[in-house]
């Protein structure tokens, strides 16, 4: 995987892993609380229907407890009339009581004529339960609800029904009522659909609000890995011709350098040595004094050839350190231009090599500068740590810049020289600062940590 596809892997897939599990959270979530309220919902219908039971299983005791109380146990024209009053006790449309006796027979049910008068102790409805068993049981433990299924007399279908059952015991008889509950599980059935429907529109507008999310993140990702990419691609076309303008640059210093100095003081030599040789074959007396004249001039180049080879690499960096690098440095532009300069460094050598060189490429430049353009007087190279970072700066007191700059700004447009000492700090990390005015201007280079030599030694094993 290329490098800018794992940047927008790594923005996308995080936005939807999130994105997923917040609405799966949100979802269950929601979930989780209507099915707690639908619950609580049917159970509070449950709870209104069973006090329902109670109210009317009262007021059909209350309508038959005159007659009840002043009956004796075998009194048949009592027992009737009871019949009579619970048969035509009915209410709504599904509404009734029925009344069966301890061993299961038949006595009041308004709705089914044909159960009067037989016994129905073992009957049973769709889920095996013994329907009118366990209502007795009820009725002879003190009265009890039971929930069971029963044929609902205005549809002819089974539904469930919720029943109380309670006891006349003088009689051994067992009265109860009923509700059937289709209309709370109704109900609850159409809130659980409007729940889904819920659930399924909350998700559709998270899916709509996410994917254009996503989408977005996507395509901004993707513009600015474009935009990145073309600028990335448009410095580095800059570098590189910034790199052969280097080249070409150094080249044509070198090739005037070996013309003007080198070549110059060799076609020099190679005349004072002709001329001595003649002088020689004629053996005349200022022979010796030729001779001498074309050592000097030989010993000129060779000066020309060593100062050359010290601009290239000086060897004093590799085998003393940057501080001698420095100081030799500052010897031979002072030596060359007669502007003095001044050498103080208070740094351990902790550099990588590759940042020594970049410090001693930086104040080459700067001190080539300074020679071309500041028309100062005066130098100073100071180099010191602060708390492990190297800091480096160059100071004189020449004309300066027309404004304060400091480098890598974003406004801040240097000559080629200055956007080389750029890109040498940029390859570390490192920052370049410029403060300039009329009475100087200051050159400081700040390293960080990492550039030390410990922060990249490989750690023993």
């Amino acid at each position: 995987m290329q490098l800018r596809h794992q940047i927008l892997a790594l923005a996308v897939l995080p936005l939807v892993v999130a994105i997923t599990l917040i609405t799966a959270f949100t979802t269950w979530q929601s979930s989780t609380l209507a099915q707690s309220s639908i619950a609580t919902f049917e159970r509070n219908m449950l709870d209104a229907k069973e006090t329902e039971l109670l109210n009317l299983t009262n007021l059909a005791l209350s309508a038959i407890k005159d007659v009840y109380d002043n009956a004796d146990a075998d009194d048949e024209g009592a027992k009737e009339r009871v019949r009579q009053i619970l048969t035509s006790l009915d209410y709504g449309q599904d509404g009734y009581f029925f009344v069966y006796d301890y061993d299961g027979n038949s006595i009041v049910h308004p709705r089914q004529s044909f159960r009067p008068g037989r016994n129905w102790l073992d009957l049973v409805d769709p889920d095996g339960d013994q329907v009118i068993a366990n209502l007795i049981a009820k009725a002879k433990e003190g009265g009890g609800l039971h929930q069971y299924k029963w044929e609902k007399p205005s549809s002819g279908a089974m539904a469930d029904k919720l029943s109380f059952a309670a006891g006349l015991d003088k009689w051994r008889w067992m009265i109860g009522t009923g509700v059937y509950l289709d209309d709370v599980f109704a109900q609850t059935e159409t809130a659980k659909a409007g729940l889904r429907n819920s659930i399924r529109r909350t998700f559709v507008i998270v899916t709509l609000i996410a994917v254009p999310s996503v989408l977005l993140v996507f395509a901004t990702c993707m513009w600015i890995t474009l935009h990145e990419r073309r600028m990335a691609d448009g410095k580095l076309k800059l570098l590189t011709q910034r790199i052969i303008d280097t080249q070409e640059e150094e080249r044509t210093r070198l090739a005037r350098e070996l013309h003007d100095g080198v070549s110059q003081n060799l076609v020099g030599v190679r005349y004072a040595f002709d001329l001595a040789a003649r002088k020689v074959k004629a053996s005349a007396a200022d022979a010796a004094a030729a001779i001498d004249r074309g050592i000097d001039a030989l010993n000129g180049a060779i000066k020309e050839v060593r100062e050359l080879s010290h601009e290239l690499r000086p060897r004093v960096l590799d085998d003393l350190g940057l501080a001698a690098a420095l100081t030799s440095l500052g010897s031979h532009f002072e030596e060359r231009t007669g502007i003095p300069v001044s050498v103080e460094s208070s740094s351990p050598d902790t550099l990588r090599p590759e940042a020594n060189t970049a410090l001693y490429r930086i104040a080459q430049e700067a001190l080539a500068n300074i020679e071309r353009h500041a028309g100062a007087s005066q130098v100073a190279i100071r180099m010191w740590s602060t708390k492990g970072r190297v800091r480096m700066s160059i100071s004189d007191n020449g004309n300066g810049f027309v404004k304060d700059a400091r480098a890598g700004s974003a406004g801040y447009s240097g000559g080629l020289g200055l956007r080389n000492m750029q890109e040498r700090m940029a390859h570390f990390r490192g920052i370049l600062l410029i403060q300039s005015n009329d009475k100087g201007t200051t050159l400081t280079a700040m390293f960080p940590k990492s550039a030390n030599a410990a922060m990249s030694a490989p750690k023993a094993a």
